[in-house]
C-alpha cells in the first residue's frame, strides 16, 4: 500500500522536493524501516526514468514525551553509507526532521505535504472518554479501564463519540496539509465485526485492571485510582472508519483490508496453538508494557511497575492456556479529493 500510494503521487506529480511525515513514529527501528522503504521505491522509480534530481524530506512526529534523542542517534547509523558494495543507483538526496506535537493539531502548512504514514498509532485517542469522572462518588466505568463485557451502553457511547471526535478532526486537518493528490497510509487496531463487545483489545485490556485489582487488595494501589482510570483508546470496525471518511467528503478512499496478529509479536505461526505459554506471555507482557508504562506511571506512579507486570504476566499466561487471541488491524489508504 505504501509503495503503491508513493508510486502514484510521485508519477501524477513529479514533485521536485517531496514532502513525507510518519504521524507516531516512536523510536524504534520500524521508523527507520519506513524512511528506507520510501527510499528504496524512489530509487526504483528513477531508476525506471523518472527525475533523479527529487529530494525527499522526511518529518518524524510523535509527542514530545517520544525519545527523539534515541531515534536521531539510530538515524545518524542509518545514514552512514555502506562500505561492503558499491549501489548500483544513487538514493536521491533525503531530510529527516523531528515534530514533537500531537497529530490531532495542525502541523504542517497547507498543501505542502505529498505522504501520511501512521502505523498502530490511530487507536490511540487524544484524551480518554468524557463524562465518567467521578459523580456523586461513582465512579462510572469503575470496574474497567476499557470496554468488556460488563461495561454499560452510556460508558460505551462515550468512547465511541471520542473515536469519531478525533477521528473526524484528524481526517480534517490532513485534508488541509495534503497537496491535491496526495495520500494517507494508515495502519491501526480496529475490530472484527460491528459488535463493540467483541473487540480484541476488550480481552487484553480487561485483563490490567484485574492485576492492578491485586494490588489493591496489597494496599500497592489506591481502590479510587483505579477507579478513575481508563485508557484513551478505541478499536473501530471497518464499518465505523468508512462510515466517518464518507461523511468527511474529503478523501477517496483507495483501499481498506483488515487482518490479523498473533498478540505475541514474535509469533509470526498461523495456528490457534501457543507452543509456549510462559514464553510467549513474557514476550506480549513486555510488548504492553512498553505501551502503557507512560499512562501507568503518570496516574498510579513508577513504584508499582515491577509487581503490576509480574501480576498481568501471570494473567496472560493463564489467558494463553485456555486460548490463542489475536489482534485485528486495519489498514486503509486515502487520497485527496
Amino acid at each position: 500500500m505504501v509503495e503503491n500510494a508513493i508510486k502514484e503521487v510521485y508519477t501524477a506529480l513529479l514533485p521536485k522536493t517531496m514532502t513525507i511525515a510518519d504521524l507516531g513514529c516512536s523510536a524504534g527501528p520500524n521508523t527507520l524501516l519506513f524512511i528506507s522503504s520510501i527510499i528504496s521505491i524512489i530509487v526504483e522509480q528513477c531508476k525506471s526514468g523518472g527525475d533523479d534530481s527529487v529530494e525527499l524530506q522526511f518529518f518524524l512526529n510523535d509527542l514530545p514525551s517520544n525519545d527523539f534523542n534515541k531515534l536521531f542517534r539510530s538515524i545518524e547509523k542509518f545514514k552512514k553509507p555502506n562500505t561492503t558494495g558499491e549501489m548500483a543507483h544513487l538514493p536521491p538526496l533525503y531530510y529527516i526532521m523531528g515534530l514533537t506535537e500531537s497529530y490531532y493539531n495542525r502541523l504542517f502548512p497547507r498543501e505542502s505535504v505529498h505522504l501520511f504514514h501512521s502505523s498502530y498509532c490511530l487507536h490511540w485517542r487524544s484524551q480518554g472518554p468524557e463524562g465518567l469522572e467521578a459523580w456523586r462518588k461513582t465512579y462510572l466505568n469503575e470496574d474497567n479501564i476499557y470496554i468488556t463485557k460488563t461495561t454499560t451502553p452510556f460508558v460505551v457511547k462515550q468512547f465511541q463519540k471520542q473515536f469519531h471526535k478525533d477521528f473526524s478532526l484528524f481526517l480534517k486537518l490532513r485534508h488541509e496539509e495534503l497537496v491535491h493528490g496526495g495520500q494517507m497510509v494508515l495502519i491501526f487496531l480496529g475490530r472484527k465485526n460491528e459488535d463493540v463487545y467483541s473487540g480484541d483489545l476488550n480481552q487484553l485490556f480487561g485483563l490490567v485492571p484485574r492485576s492492578l485489582q491485586s494490588l489493591v487488595l496489597k494496599g500497592l494501589v489506591d481502590k479510587e485510582k483505579l477507579q478513575s482510570f481508563n485508557l484513551p483508546v478505541y478499536e473501530p470496525s471497518v464499518g465505523e472508519v468508512k462510515e466517518l471518511v464518507m461523511q468527511s467528503h474529503l478523501f477517496n478512499m483507495d483501499l481498506i483490508k483488515q487482518f490479523e496478529a498473533n498478540w505475541d509479536p514474535l509469533d509470526d505461526s498461523e495456528g490457534d496453538n501457543v507452543e509456549d505459554s510462559a514464553c510467549s506471555s513474557m514476550n506480549i507482557a513486555k510488548c504492553i508494557r512498553s505501551i502503557l508504562k507512560s499512562l501507568i506511571v503518570c496516574h498510579f506512579g513508577e513504584t508499582i511497575l515491577d509487581a503490576w507486570f509480574a501480576e498481568f504476566r501471570c494473567l496472560v499466561a493463564k489467558h494463553l492456556e485456555k486460548e490463542k487471541t489475536k489482534f485485528t488491524i486495519i489498514a486503509m489508504s486515502l487520497k485527496k479529493e
